[in-house]
């Protein structure tokens, strides 16, 4: 069965960083392309970040673009969302999932990905 599982959310002041883990179990993240997705309380869910199968490509949302960044680890099978200089408005549940694809994962659209994480919850306030 192939699982993803977040886990690296919490509370935290504006301005501060948090950083979001995507562990999978079942199998190889080789050869998959992660997004990383988020929900804020009465909003569609939106696309905040990707990276392709092999690393070499990323892609991230307007709101995030020079805050956050996304990296990958073949050895731990994990897929990684640094974020920084936080605002309230990136509150959300964060959801990371999976297309498989060698080339151009990252432009496929939000129903192709799954294996869809339960989600971590990110707050920022003071």
């Amino acid at each position: 069965q192939l699982q993803l599982v977040e886990s690296g959310g919490g509370l935290v002041q504006p301005g501060g960083s948090l950083r979001l883990s995507c562990a999978a179990s079942g199998f190889t993240l080789d050869y998959y392309a992660i997004g990383w997705f988020r929900q804020a309380p009465g909003k569609e869910r939106e696309r905040v970040s990707c990276i392709s199968s092999s690393g070499g490509s990323t892609n991230y949302a307007d709101s995030v673009n020079g805050r956050f960044t996304i990296s990958r680890n073949s050895a731990k099978n994990t897929v990684y969302l640094q974020m920084s200089s936080l605002k309230p408005e990136d509150t959300g549940v964060y959801y990371c999932a999976a297309v498989r694809s060698i080339i151009g994962g990252c432009r496929r659209p939000e129903t192709d990905f799954r294996s869809w994480g339960q989600g971590t919850q990110v707050t920022v306030s003071s």
